[in-house]
């Protein structure tokens, strides 16, 4: 049966850092056990502030990354040098410091691949339904209108199969966006949510209260366990900390 633990800090460094401690921990237990491991990144001031947390971890040296195979939770359909996409800030953060083996990356397309969003979605879509990974774990951010990846309020859940979307008229720019769909964010083992910041506060009220409106944020557990990462002023409405 699925848990869902809160863990609650005074800042979003203390958020970051929590999360760094819990995740390459988790990691060092499961690269032990398993021949490999899948992993989602999330982008977002808090996510790739524990990315950058996780890189300063000595014991995160250690491990062996020739296991572990990164994924993105979702990405702006954008150039691939460019700053808005999570891969480049991640592995500024993390991946460019870690000794990880580059077959093992899964980044989503770019607009250098000359593809339209849709023939990127059926691409990127070939390459999940081959690679066929079980996620371990996943790094997920938390908008302030209860977003996760491109999964926006108001929007269907499309091609549910598949498990991967395409956003071409994202709310929050750049408007073209490929992200991971519910299905596939249910189908992780342990959902890891790292959210921090009053604007975030109404949103982290609604999605724990049962009686409203389920946010995307409120949609997606993982199938273990849901563990929340979260500051002072994010949880104020929920828990008055």
């Amino acid at each position: 049966m699925s848990s869902v633990l809160v863990n609650r800090f005074k800042d979003a460094h203390g958020v970051a850092s929590a999360a760094a401690e819990y995740f390459v921990t988790r990691v060092g237990q499961l690269v032990e056990d398993q021949a490999q491991v899948h992993v989602q990144l999330t982008g977002g001031t808090v996510g790739i502030a524990t990315l950058a947390a996780i890189a300063e971890r000595e014991d995160a040296h250690l491990l062996d990354w020739s296991k572990v195979h990164f994924w993105w939770g979702d990405e702006r359909y954008v150039a691939s040098d460019s700053s808005d996409r999570n891969a480049v800030q991640a592995r500024k953060a993390l991946l460019g410091k870690i000794a990880v083996t580059e077959v093992n990356v899964h980044e989503f397309p770019s607009t250098d691949s000359g593809l339209t969003l849709d023939q990127a979605e059926h691409l990127f879509s070939a390459e999940v339904l081959m690679q066929k990974p079980h996620f371990d774990l996943a790094l997920v951010g938390m908008g302030p209108d209860g977003h996760v990846c491109s999964l926006f309020p108001g929007k269907p859940d499309l091609n549910a199969e598949a498990w991967v979307i395409a956003e071409h008229d994202s709310p929050k720019p750049p408007s073209q966006r490929l992200s991971f769909n519910y299905g596939a964010m249910n189908s992780v083992n342990e959902i890891l949510f790292v959210v921090a910041g009053a604007d975030k506060s109404p949103a982290v009220k609604q999605v724990f209260d049962e009686d409203a409106e389920k946010l995307p944020a409120a949609r997606i557990a993982g199938k273990s366990k849901t563990i929340w990462f979260i500051d002072q002023t994010a949880g104020n409405e929920t828990w008055g900390c």
